[in-house]
């Protein structure tokens, strides 16, 4: 890890949006673009965060997985932010147009087994310690 990358997130660990701005608002690497992108949507640019995030990710290699997914899930965070969550995959996007089939709650046939059991019979109101 770079000096400057891990300046840049120490200072936004410590709330310092615009000094981490300062250490990677020049390079165009992939760390710095996500560090980049996290800023901003500290700061509240929400569109350019997305951006950033997402060529962050392109830009990690395959043997940077780790890093590639915290880039998605920080888009996903960004996406949630501004209330505009769209599904990535094909599949998801299936899993969603079939969605009202699977919110409808099953009906079951009522059956003697579905019924609760009665309450047990009450005690005496005596105590007995």
């Amino acid at each position: 890890m770079d000096s400057l990358i891990a300046a840049a997130g120490r200072a936004l660990t410590a709330g310092d949006v615009l000094g981490a701005l300062k250490h990677v608002g020049w390079r165009e690497d992939p760390a710095a673009l996500a560090l980049r992108g996290i800023a901003m949507a500290q700061l509240g640019d929400y569109p350019r965060a997305r951006e950033l995030l997402k060529r962050a990710a392109r830009g990690f290699g395959p043997r940077e997985r780790l890093a590639r997914a915290r880039c998605v899930v920080a888009e996903a965070e960004v996406a949630l932010a501004l209330r505009d969550f769209v599904p990535r995959t094909a599949a998801a996007g299936r899993r969603r147009a079939g969605a009202g089939r699977t919110w409808r709650p099953r009906q079951r046939p009522a059956r003697a087994v579905d019924r609760p059991a009665p309450a047990p019979a009450a005690r005496s109101s005596r105590c007995r310690t």
